[in-house]
């Protein structure tokens, strides 16, 4: 072998048939690009790379509750599923009219309940860029109505709890609706212990809020599937009736 070859080694493979000699590696550039923010002369920056992109890919996959409100992912698929969820949207407007006014936290309860059968009716009507606007309002009333509950329910409840549901509120319904929700159904079940004739109530509520807990996974898991969500709306309406017993 020439010393020419010897410095020159891809020359030499050049003239073999069906040798293919590639100027530069494709490894070596995607070496490069993932180790650029991991310097080799730094144990600990590596280290802090690592964990920062663990941190990321984890906040990444969050619960939806942890999200801002984004808009609609899916709309209704059709006319007749429009007007489903807008005639199921109903019942709560009923129910915020038939609730309890004793005190002034009743009546913010039962105003907020009209409130969730409203801005859920002209979400669902809705069409176009409004729509994810009327989304925001529909998870934001009916957060609200969760906290009015809990309070009408409650009255002495630890301020800060309160003030960290009014500050998240506007971005964080899900997460607001689902702690409030949880007092709620804790709140129900000591009662329902203590009292023999809210115990059909409270069976009434726990069979329809397991069943609601199902359609509003299903309904996020198979989008395209109709009338889920109206299935929703009449299961959340049922528990909703129940719990206005506990304000009578």
């Amino acid at each position: 072998m020439s010393p020419q070859s010897t410095l020159y080694p891809s020359r030499v493979l050049e003239g073999v048939h069906g040798v293919h000699v590639v100027p530069h590696s494709p490894f070596i550039s995607e070496e490069t690009s993932q180790d650029e923010n991991f310097p080799k002369s730094s144990c600990g920056s590596s280290a802090f790379g690592v964990n920062q992109l663990f941190t990321h890919r984890v906040w990444q996959q969050r619960p939806p509750c942890l999200r801002p409100i984004q808009g609609c992912v899916h709309g209704d698929q059709h006319l007749l599923e429009t007007v489903a969820n807008v005639l199921t949207s109903l019942p709560f407007i009923v129910l915020g009219v038939q609730a309890p006014r004793k005190n002034l936290n009743c009546k913010l309860y039962a105003n907020s309940l009209i409130g969730v059968g409203v801005a859920s009716s002209l979400y669902h009507s809705s069409r176009g860029k409004l729509r994810k606007y009327l989304r925001w309002v529909d998870y934001t009333m009916i957060a609200t109505a969760t906290v009015c509950l809990s309070r009408a329910l409650r009255n002495e409840n630890p301020r800060m709890l309160m003030a960290a549901s009014a500050f998240f509120l506007p971005f964080q319904p899900l997460m607001v609706s689902a702690v409030h929700t949880g007092m709620m159904e804790v709140a129900f079940a000591k009662r329902a212990l203590k009292d023999p004739d809210l115990r059909m109530a409270h069976t009434v509520h726990k069979m329809s809020s397991l069943l609601g807990g199902v359609l509003f996974i299903a309904d996020d898991v198979f989008p395209t599937t109709p009338y889920l969500h109206a299935g929703w709306h009449l299961a959340a309406a049922i528990g909703v009736g129940t719990c206005n017993k506990l304000l009578e």
